[in-house]
């Protein structure tokens, strides 16, 4: 709990720090399409992150501290991308994300009556779609601009333990495999800040939380990062990204943070 405090203070203290007037830079060419015009982005990128917490299927729970190498070395599959349409004020986002974790080895298991071990004999293969779409309102827009943002965010789970020993114990039932699938829908309100602090180059600062109990008992989400607008289309995205999410339904759990550097490439039309 205090580790989740300091993240949000940290991202309250940022937001705040980036709302202080700075000096405008040098004025750069006005929008061949104009204000009124509509304007796009397309961002494939790359999330390097580490996934840590708590899964459970049934009776057992398992513990996952894996390493950003611990992930690559996993990884069956994985896709990443953002794309925002914006006319005047408004904008409309997507940001899509899908893995799959296969024998990710857990740090220890937890069944009935306090049966498990910590030697990494359970694996867990996770596959986690997670499907975000959002409606943006611009409330500031000089130099800095400042977004407001709704969402509703999607998330689709399956799970699956094995045991990768076959000596004893075994899980629940006498079976060494255990699996379930879950999806919900969480709203999610956020904000997003851009600050320039020199020539093609800005700062930029986002939070979110929702779910409120509707899907998830909470979920958020904190992103601090640094854009370069090397060309009039292209811009590169670097920054770190920590997300969570807490869902418990029927014996499934999810409690899990996925933490770590992203980059990325914005592509404008």
């Amino acid at each position: 709990m205090k580790s989740r405090a300091l993240i949000i203070m940290a991202v309250a203290f940022f937001v705040a720090v980036m709302l202080i007037p700075m000096p405008a830079p040098a004025a750069a060419a006005p929008d061949e399409k104009g204000p009124q015009a509509w304007q796009f982005e397309f961002t494939p990128y790359v999330f390097g992150s580490s996934l840590s917490g708590t899964t459970g299927v049934g009776r057992v729970t398992a513990e996952v501290d894996g390493s950003f190498s611990d992930i690559v070395e996993n990884l069956d599959s994985g896709f990443m991308a953002k794309f925002e349409a914006r006319k005047g004020p408004w904008g409309f986002l997507f940001d899509g994300v899908y893995f799959k974790l296969k024998d990710q080895k857990t740090a220890s298991w937890q069944g009935p009556g306090g049966v498990g071990t910590a030697d990494g004999s359970l694996e867990a293969t996770m596959t986690e779609q997670i499907y975000q779409l959002a409606v943006s309102y611009r409330t500031l827009d000089s130099a800095s601009k400042l977004d407001l943002i709704g969402a509703a965010r999607y998330t689709k789970l399956d799970t699956e333990l094995d045991l990768a020993v076959t000596a004893p114990p075994v899980l629940p039932g006498g079976t060494r495999s255990l699996s379930a699938s879950e999806s919900w829908w969480d709203p999610v309100i956020g904000i997003r800040v851009t600050v320039p602090f020199a020539e093609q180059w800005s700062f930029v600062g986002y939070a979110d939380v929702g779910g409120f109990g509707a899907g998830s008992d909470v979920t958020y989400q904190a992103i601090a990062g640094v854009n370069w607008q090397f060309s009039k289309t292209f811009a590169a995205k670097v920054g770190y990204r920590y997300f969570y999410q807490d869902y418990e339904n029927d014996g499934f759990v999810w409690d899990m943070a996925a933490h770590g550097l992203y980059l990325g490439l914005g592509i404008g039309f």
